[in-house]
């Protein structure tokens, strides 16, 4: 029998990642509610699933006002919902998938891993890169000693400059004040993957970056504040929006009445963003290897990066072309490696992630990476970054630490 769930978010992940999961796979998960404020969204997830109106809801707390409706809950609702609307889950008896970041502050990630342990439910959160085929090949091939004792890592977090514009100048992610931090929603998961392949407890943490580029200072005094109120440069701007989003699919389907109107026609220079364009953050690991992580949104690509030297040979590897190219030091020959693609997001490392949820719900003792105890390590490294970026220090992660102790870790 599949693992029956409601749904808390029906948005492009809830819908597009969780929501098809289940449609592909029917005997594995089963949606028989559905918590969304969007009516459109919240009828189009009810009539794909077959759920009737009656656990159709239009937001978590009406639906933990029922009696508990499944054993699983995956929940995909903004940064700030998720202390609120987890805590409630999991108190309502739920296991649940939850969208990364845990929460939106240090205090509130072990809140809910201390929630999880008290209730006694499975809390996973979505770090679904760990289950692509890709970086799964790079952690392999890190670990079967290949590379010899490891020196340095460098990773690069790539975002093409029309995903950072999307996201981060006029959407969702642009403000930390209504989101969190750059390196908290976005960074979290090369965080855990840097902690995934290192297998080390980082000792200290320095950050540097700004907003540097888009800022209303830079935009000539004619450019007005909306794209379609007859910019002068829109031959010239990259970030011109009618030509990124009219006729295009792959932002959703966004009409000129929502540029005129909504945050995605504002000019990239007079919107209300802070979250930075560019960040650096170097971990040292006691015993362990150098890491720098560079986060940019000024890319040509999309797809991360990275570059590992070991003592006995040298990884080089890009995401955007599916490529491992290892250079042995001692031969001086290089083995190109090529992971199997797989169909879906992130990889194919979304369908590995609810794959590994239904079976840890249906198991207690089936094996679960990213459990939340596991994550809190990787958002303590993500916040700790960004307090070294705003203060100029160096982060000491044993005393940071100690100020979010946990009680006992979850399940």
């Amino acid at each position: 029998m599949p693992v029956d769930a409601v749904l808390v978010g029906a948005g492009a992940r809830g819908f597009g990642a969780y929501g098809a999961y289940a449609l592909s796979h029917p005997e594995d998960l089963r949606f028989v509610a559905v918590a969304e404020p969007d009516e459109r969204r919240r009828s189009r997830f009810g009539e794909d699933h077959g759920i009737p109106p009656s656990h159709r809801f239009g937001n978590w707390e009406e639906l933990l006002g029922q009696p508990q409706l499944a054993s699983a809950a995956i929940n995909a609702t903004m940064d700030g919902d998720h202390l609120p609307s987890t805590k409630g889950l999991l108190g309502h008896g739920y296991h649940v998938l939850l969208e990364k970041p845990i929460a939106a502050t240090p205090a509130d990630c072990v809140r809910l891993v201390q929630a999880a342990a008290d209730a006694g439910r499975l809390l996973q959160i979505s770090h679904e890169l760990r289950y692509a085929p890709f970086f799964r090949a790079v952690h392999d091939l890190v670990r079967s000693g290949r590379l010899g004792e490891m020196v340095s890592l460098d990773w690069r977090e790539n975002l093409s400059y029309l995903h950072f514009a999307h996201s981060y100048i006029r959407g969702r992610w642009s403000n930390s004040a209504t989101s969190t931090p750059m390196i908290v929603s976005k960074c979290t998961h090369d965080m855990d993957q840097i902690l995934w392949i290192v297998d080390r407890v980082p000792s200290r943490i320095a950050s540097f970056g700004s907003l540097r580029h888009f800022q209303s200072k830079h935009a000539d005094p004619a450019i007005p504040e909306r794209c379609t109120d007859g910019c002068p440069i829109e031959q010239d701007c990259l970030y011109y929006s009618p030509r990124q989003y009219l006729g295009s699919r792959r932002w959703g389907a966004i009409s000129l009445a929502d540029l005129q109107h909504g945050p995605y026609g504002r000019c990239v220079f007079r919107s209300d963003n802070d979250a930075v364009d560019h960040q650096v953050v170097i971990v040292d690991f006691q015993d362990g290897p150098a890491v720098s992580l560079t986060m940019q949104g000024a890319s040509h690509v999309e797809g991360r990066t990275l570059r590992i030297d070991g003592l006995q040979a040298t990884l080089v590897a890009s995401q955007a072309r599916n490529q491992l190219i290892v250079h042995d030091h001692g031969t001086g020959e290089a083995e190109t490696i090529s992971p199997t693609i797989m169909s879906g997001s992130h990889g194919g490392g979304d369908e590995g992630l609810v794959a590994a949820f239904v079976a840890a719900t249906l198991d207690d003792h089936s094996p679960i990476s990213t459990s939340g105890a596991e994550s809190l390590e990787s958002h303590l490294m993500a916040f700790a970054a960004e307090e070294a970026r705003m203060t100029g220090r160096v982060i000491d992660m044993e005393e940071y630490r100690a100020r979010w102790p946990v009680g006992r870790s979850g399940p």
